[in-house]
């Protein structure tokens, strides 16, 4: 087994994340750009991510541009592990719900996530926002949550 971090990597999963890698370094330089890198990711996890999502994931690749084999298995096998059962996406939305009111406000979205990502500018937060909340309501219902949390990952 190959370790990244303190979580094991199973044998099948750095197969599929180095296959990945290869097919998406197509010149065969031993490395991946940032377009590359996004391309991988679409593969693996069905989602394009954002321009912050991978400075986040990867903060060297603006200096370097470059995200090496080993690095990509270790970021993906990250990312794997931090995809979310259903038990621990309700007690995330039972977190950001404050008030126990079964639904979130702008202002709990706000609150939320100032406390995990106090960097983020309000207008991004006012962005994401309306962006799970997909009736448009000013609400963010337990469905509308999950339906973000899941967002992009393989139906079973």
């Amino acid at each position: 087994m190959f370790t990244a971090g303190s979580r094991a990597v199973r044998g099948s999963d750095r197969k599929k994340f180095l296959q990945v890698f290869e097919i998406c370094d197509e010149d065969k330089k031993g490395y991946l750009s940032r377009e590359d890198f996004k391309v991988a990711v679409v593969m693996l996890f069905g989602y394009k991510p954002s321009k912050i999502e991978v400075d986040t994931m990867v903060p060297g690749l603006t200096k370097t541009g470059e995200v090496k084999p080993d690095e990509f298995v270790k970021l993906m096998t990250l990312k794997r592990s931090a995809q979310l059962s259903f038990g621990d996406q309700r007690q995330i939305f039972s977190v950001f719900d404050t008030h126990c009111r079964g639904f979130l406000n702008l202002d709990d979205f706000r609150r939320a996530f100032k406390r995990v990502a106090p960097h983020l500018p309000d207008q991004t937060i006012i962005e994401a926002f309306r962006e799970v909340d997909r009736d448009a309501d000013g609400l963010v219902c337990y469905k509308d949550f999950e339906y973000a949390i899941n967002y992009g990952e393989e139906e079973d």
